[in-house]
């Protein structure tokens, strides 16, 4: 137990280091990459889930995703009281990844005027505020995201590291794709963890951490996760 909980909260800390810390690099201001723009963004989200998947595959399967973690307990591959480490573990990873980032890009954010700017670092939010839409455009992306990690899983063949290299191709893809939209958050902790580290830190200058939308990225994800799985059940492969 004590080994999944590590490797999720380390795993998951690198993901949003990784994450969150390219959204900083390409948004505030006195950052050396600023404005180079949402492609660098996606690709290094890809990244971003990829490279702990890779080191922490073997130890806890590298779930880094309560909705993740929730689908595959459905489908009976992770046992239920393990569930609640799993997800702990991310969350606080979560939290732990967006609170490097804000330390080392301090000076940027100091040097950023626009509070939305500076909260997109940390979490997402929708480019039309449409509750039907936005938690319909985050249930689609992880029900795509589980949906495609439990098909990869079912291929015969695959050599041993190649399942990461396709997530990233994955991820890539539903942001090239759907990222528009929310900011495809497609993970509960990815979103709520850092957005709570935006709410406790002292950045200068901040908004709220709009909580009014904050419900989205985390039912979302989860139903799109479940509706994966129940579907990949059903399937007579």
């Amino acid at each position: 137990m004590w080994l999944i909980f590590i490797a999720e909260l380390i795993g998951t800390a690198m993901l949003i280091l990784l994450g969150d810390g390219v959204v900083a690099n390409v948004c505030l201001n006195k950052s050396g990459m600023k404005g180079a723009g949402s492609i660098q963004i996606t690709f290094a989200w890809g990244l971003a889930v990829m490279l702990p998947a890779f080191i922490f595959g073997a130890s806890s399967g590298a779930h880094f995703n309560p909705a993740l973690t929730l689908a595959l307990a459905v489908g009976g591959s992770t046992p239920w009281e393990q569930v609640p480490v799993y997800i702990l573990g991310e969350f606080a990873g979560a939290i732990l990844g967006a609170i490097i980032v804000y330390i080392l890009f301090k000076g940027q954010f100091d040097a950023t005027e626009d509070p939305n700017t500076k909260l997109g670092v940390f979490c997402t939010s929708p480019s039309v505020p449409n509750v039907g839409l936005n938690l319909f455009s985050e249930i689609v992306g992880t029900f795509v995201l589980v949906f495609a990690i439990l098909g990869i899983g079912n291929v015969a063949g695959i050599a041993s590291g190649v399942e990461k290299l396709l997530v990233f191709g994955v991820i890539v893809s539903i942001g090239m794709s759907l990222g528009g939209l929310t900011g495809y958050a497609i993970n509960p902790a990815r979103d709520l963890g850092p957005r709570i580290a935006h709410a406790i830190l002292p950045i200068k200058g901040k908004r709220d951490s709009n909580w009014g939308y904050s419900w989205i990225p985390v039912v979302g994800p989860v139903i799109g996760g479940l509706l994966a799985q129940l579907l990949y059940i059903a399937i007579p492969w």
